[in-house]
């Protein structure tokens, strides 16, 4: 039986192997070797690795691991994130029952009736962001002119935040999500944007709009504070994730071109595709945190009380026993089991519009641009490895 005692065989992060779309190879090695682990983190500590799809899922489901990251134990994997989860909390980081709490004060916003809603409108939103990518070019950067305006127009609509000021909460955002991030510059960005939204919000007050913050102000039930936190916690992964996982599967199918045939000429499988791809590329490359509250036993480890552990949901989703040859894509697979969303009472309240999203913006790019190629050898793209949300810095495409 593995114990805390053990010398951790991993680092986290671990060195990127030769596919960039894949886990670090030793996290797959651990998967297959031992599969809960220990693992050495940035700071000397130790905390255990997770990396096989139904020890995951049990820890995620299992109230005895919690998400409070002010917990004795909580393996924070840089100085940077660290210092992002000293701030003001929002309901991601907390436990039952203050995070089902807060967390209902959302649900309604994103339950499926309402973002299918939303189709028509993301739909003109696309194909806006194509119409003046494409006027009078026949190459452009996908990252910068689609996949981040696309759903930062969508996510400040949903909360009426303007956005005339995208960059500056994107800026921000790249800070509080760089892995090297110093603690000072978290801190100074996080300052920044709950400024800014804590301001918005007293805006709301007097000049109340059909956004959420309005809706949460309307409310009553929390602080001007509360609500700049849940806008924060909205707003930075409303925006970062889906337009990371869009740049990313256009680069994953175009590096597969049987994959992308296939999608072409059967459009009505964009659905079941975009699950695929999720499972395939899984941007939280760093994992999930959880600490332990009690002794637990899981998969022939004991895991104690103040541990933490570290699920790694992107081997977790190319697991041989539930998705077999899964480093390779496959756009007929069921993919419905992946975690890229995570499990359990924390996973992703925004994963309605985040499917919305994908299916419009993968099939809006397919059908108006059928000539679609890297604009630069392969070998030239930057990936964003540094990041806790993986994807590429630039997307540089032609037509």
């Amino acid at each position: 039986m593995a114990t805390a005692a053990h010398t951790p065989r991993f680092t986290h992060p671990a060195a990127r192997g030769a596919c960039p779309f894949a886990p670090p190879p030793a996290y797959r090695q651990a998967q297959q070797e031992e599969p809960i682990s220990r693992i050495s983190l940035w700071d000397g500590s130790t905390s255990w690795l997770i990396t096989r799809h139904e020890d995951i899922k049990a820890v995620l489901a299992d109230s005895r691991f919690s998400a409070d990251a002010t917990r004795p134990g909580f393996p924070s994997i840089s100085a940077g994130a660290r210092q992002l989860n000293s701030g003001q909390p929002t309901f991601i980081r907390m436990d039952d029952p203050e995070h089902s709490r807060l967390r209902r004060m959302l649900t309604g916003e994103f339950v499926i009736k309402k973002v299918e809603a939303l189709r028509p409108e993301i739909q003109r939103i696309a194909d806006d962001l194509l119409d003046h990518m494409t006027e009078g070019r026949t190459s452009a950067d996908l990252v910068r002119e689609f996949a981040l305006p696309l759903p930062s127009l969508v996510i400040c609509l949903l909360l009426g935040v303007p956005y005339q000021d995208h960059a500056f909460f994107q800026e921000c955002s790249r800070v509080l999500l760089r892995r090297d991030s110093s603690p000072e510059d978290v801190s100074a960005a996080q300052a920044r944007l709950a400024d800014y939204l804590i301001e918005l919000t007293d805006t709301k007050r007097t000049q109340p709009d059909d956004g959420i913050l309005s809706r949460l102000v309307a409310r009553g039930e929390l602080s001007t504070e509360e609500i700049g936190a849940m806008g924060r916690l909205l707003l930075v992964a409303g925006h970062e994730t889906t337009a990371n996982m869009t740049a990313l599967s256009v680069l994953a199918l175009l590096r597969n071109p049987d994959q992308l045939a296939h999608l072409r000429e059967h459009p009505e499988s964009v659905p079941g595709a975009v699950e695929e791809l999720l499972r395939y590329l899984t941007i939280v490359h760093s994992g999930l945190t959880r600490v332990a509250t009690e002794d637990v036993e899981l998969g022939g480890a004991r895991i104690r009380a103040g541990e933490g552990v570290v699920c790694m949901i992107s081997t977790a989703n190319r697991d041989e026993q539930e998705f077999p040859d899964g480093d390779e894509l496959d756009l007929a697979r069921d993919a419905r089991r992946h975690l890229a969303f995570g499990f359990g009472v924390h996973q992703c309240l925004g994963q309605p519009l985040a499917r919305l999203e994908l299916q419009i913006a993968l099939n809006t790019v397919l059908r108006r641009l059928p000539e679609l190629r890297l604009a630069v050898p392969f070998e030239e793209i930057s990936f964003r490895g540094e990041m806790l949300v993986y994807g590429v810095h630039e997307l540089p495409i032609a037509w």
